[in-house]
């Protein structure tokens, strides 16, 4: 188990060099990138720091049952890798993550997950079905749809989830894996157990998305719901108003609400799921053993619900390797200490970890 250091002064650092050359030599100096970081920052300033504001325009495709809009920067040949935003983020969770990889050559494709940004349902007849395996499966199409075989995937919040479902599930399709918080895969009958006073008290939310008032409320105040999730979760994360409308953008997407409130009672199991992922479910209530590589991270002031680094050890058979991200690093990782995102991302996919 790995603690990196401060990963808060070097943003800062990073944020007050002048120029993309100046920004990309400090990189390789700190050792977070490879010299190619370096070399490749003779571009202008000005397109790099463009390219971290904004992902530029997002592209759409057809995609099992979703119009799914996702962000893709970097060469087209180079090795893909897929990055996965959680509730309630977007996208711009990996602006950062995203720029720093595509500079190293990396392919890197992200997406809106169903119910966020401009991600739409085919038929106004599918169910807007929030559960894990739906969810899943709808990045597997991604990829069919987009020809890529296979994929470093990287994720936190429902996208570690994610990341963890397809790495278990379709491992052929995972080359390695980055999971914030470690193994997430549920089932509706682990949901079901009651927790300890204290823990139960952390998922509030989840019980307030089981009653209707809660639908509604979260349907009324969406974006003050999701900035109090932000603050809750990233105790220490001075995030700006910019950043957090940025991202609350893709929340006004019209399937957002049903998604997020079917995803919370479908694990209490107060709502069904769909019959086509229910093979699935029951492959993943069993809790399979990941033996993709993988490098999971942990922020130390993540205040969301998380388990514990030990506890999920086990859980990844192949190469493994956990990371410990200190300075006040909250729930958000790769948007709070996106170097430190992009090192393990390089460092899983180039197997250059213990």
């Amino acid at each position: 188990m790995n603690n990196v250091n401060d990963p808060g002064k070097i943003d800062e650092r990073r944020r007050h060099l002048i120029g993309a050359a100046a920004m990309g030599l400090a990189f390789a100096e700190l050792g977070l990138v490879s010299p190619v970081l370096a070399a490749s920052a003779g571009q202008t300033a000005a397109t790099v720091s463009a390219a971290t504001d904004s992902f530029g325009p997002i592209k759409q495709i057809d995609a099992g049952p979703l119009n799914l809009g996702y962000a893709e920067v970097g060469p087209s040949d180079g090795a893909p890798v897929i990055l996965l935003h959680g509730w309630p983020y977007d996208i711009h969770t990996y602006a950062d993550v995203a720029h720093l990889l595509a500079a190293e050559g990396f392919r890197v494709i992200v997406p809106h997950l169903r119910g966020y940004g401009t991600t739409r349902f085919l038929s106004s007849q599918t169910v807007r079905n929030g559960e894990q395996a739906a969810i899943a499966a709808d990045i597997v199409a991604l990829m069919d749809a987009l020809g890529i075989k296979q994929a470093t995937i990287g994720g936190c919040d429902w996208g570690a989830r994610t990341a963890n479902i397809i790495a278990a599930l379709w491992p052929e399709r995972c080359k390695a894996m980055v999971s914030v918080s470690g193994y997430l895969i549920g089932n509706q009958q682990a949901g079901k157990l009651p927790l300890p006073p204290k823990a139960e008290l952390q998922w509030w939310y989840q019980f307030y998305f089981a009653t209707e008032r809660g639908r509604a409320g979260y349907e009324k105040y969406t974006h003050d719901f999701a900035r109090l999730i932000w603050q809750l979760a990233s105790p220490q994360w001075k995030f700006d108003d910019a950043t957090f409308e940025r991202s609350a953008a893709a929340f006004d997407n019209p399937d957002h609400v049903e998604i997020v409130v079917h995803n919370y009672r479908w694990r209490l199991g107060l709502a069904e799921g769909e019959p086509q992922y229910d093979e699935l479910e029951k492959r993943l209530a069993r809790a399979p053993v990941i033996g993709v590589p993988t490098i999971t991270l942990e922020g130390d002031a993540n205040g969301a619900p998380h388990p514990e680094p030990a506890a999920y050890a086990k859980m990844f058979s192949g190469k493994y390797e956990h990371r410990t991200i200190t300075g006040g690093i909250g729930h958000n990782l790769p948007q709070e200490a996106p170097e430190a995102f992009a090192k393990a991302v390089i460092d899983v996919s180039r197997a250059s970890f213990r």
